[in-house]
């Protein structure tokens, strides 16, 4: 139903626009153009050049509340979402490269410890049954024969101990290829893993060896300065020594830890560099953000010595019982053996891979907060 014309609340009074029909007046905050006015022309419409790309899969929307507009979550084609990371990112993600390559992580850690306590395990047994280890009546000595037999059985425990190290260095390089497999949404078996480590593993081991001699060589120098402290026979010298140089020692490990040993291992096995490289690399990625990385790794090393010693202490208390229970000195210095044996195998099958991963998580969001690496890893996924 027509009307006369009526101006919008707020407006002055005044005649209709010219050509403007009579009818009911506008809804309120309205607005009449001026006399004369002509709507803009389109503008151009513009097209993206380049092929096209195709999710495989829906594209994440908002969470779940969110209004339009807001928040949408990061792109997350595989383990962790490809932007920088949160600390709860970085521990979740962990748990599910643990989960959805368990041959490659887990199976690899425990394969290497258990080869590398086998040994100590078969010289123990051999020893055990061969030579009489049992202590004498007294209860004070062992026989010279004895005494040899305890040394080949520790001798052969700390080489089976320095074997598992060199593996587990290998299992740390395998678990950095696993986890940029599973930052892409991919998987890896044992096999491929560990043929996606050919070319790199002797430089890895090569790497271990000179990060562990700098470290050897300033710890052998720090305990000889003791050496020639304490030979001076000045107790207070002594103290003041040890105020003075424990604190700066600590830090100057701590500072060591994070800049120079703790990412060079992700960066040899996932860059194209060398042994010498990789170590710069990791100090230039380390830049401006040491105390986000070592509370980080602070926290992932009590995670790990906590689950290692809950999966691995129950075992060797087990193994203690036969001799506690006056069982055949033999039988039960095997069981001892070998029970120390898989309490290691054990506690070593989930923290190794653990920390290998969160330490390859670091490194990509290092990389990712330095260098947009999240950009070049979407455009790995086939998404614009």
């Amino acid at each position: 139903m027509s009307g006369p014309y009526s101006p919008p609340p707020g407006m002055p009074p005044g005649p209709p626009p010219p050509g403007t029909p009579a009818g009911p007046p506008p809804p309120p905050g309205g607005y009449w153009p001026p006399a004369g006015y002509q709507p803009p022309p389109p503008g151009p419409t513009y097209a993206l050049s380049g092929p096209s790309y195709a999710p495989s899969g829906p594209l994440p929307g908002p969470p779940p509340g969110t209004r339009p507009g807001g928040y949408v979550a990061a792109h997350k084609p595989g383990a962790v979402p490809l932007r920088p990371l949160r600390l709860g990112d970085i521990l979740d993600a962990a748990f599910k490269i643990i989960r959805y390559n368990p041959k490659a992580t887990v199976g690899s850690s425990v394969l290497v410890a258990a080869l590398a306590m086998a040994i100590p395990v078969l010289v123990t047994a051999v020893v055990a049954f061969a030579v009489d280890v049992s202590v004498d009546p007294e209860g004070n000595q062992i026989g010279q024969e004895a005494a040899l037999a305890w040394a080949g059985v520790l001798g052969s425990f700390v080489l089976g101990s320095v074997l598992q190290s060199l593996g587990l260095i290998l299992v740390t390089g395998m678990v950095a290829q696993v986890t940029m497999a599973a930052t892409l949404g991919a998987r890896m078996g044992l096999s491929e893993a560990w043929a996606a480590t050919a070319g790199r593993r002797w430089r890895l081991v090569g790497l271990t060896l000179l990060l562990g001699l700098v470290l050897t060589v300033v710890l052998v120098a720090y305990l000889v300065s003791w050496v020639a402290v304490i030979s001076a026979d000045d107790w207070g010298l002594v103290m003041l020594w040890g105020v003075l140089t424990v604190p700066l020692v600590v830090a100057g490990l701590c500072w060591f830890w994070i800049r120079v040993y703790y990412l060079p291992v992700p960066v040899l096995m996932l860059e194209d560099v060398g042994i010498w490289r990789a170590v710069t690399r990791a100090y230039d990625l380390t830049r401006g953000h040491f105390w986000r990385l070592f509370g980080i790794a602070l926290l992932t090393s009590i995670l790990t010595g906590v689950a290692s010693s809950m999966l691995s202490m129950p075992i060797a208390m087990l193994g203690q019982v036969p001799l506690l229970a006056g069982a055949g000195t033999q039988t039960a210095f095997v069981i001892l053996m070998l029970s120390q044996a898989l309490s290691t195998v054990v506690g070593s099958a989930f923290t190794a891979p653990f920390s290998a991963a969160v330490t390859s998580l670091l490194y990509l969001d290092q990389r990712m907060r330095k260098e947009a690496f999240d950009v070049e890893l979407i455009a790995r996924t086939g998404l614009r």
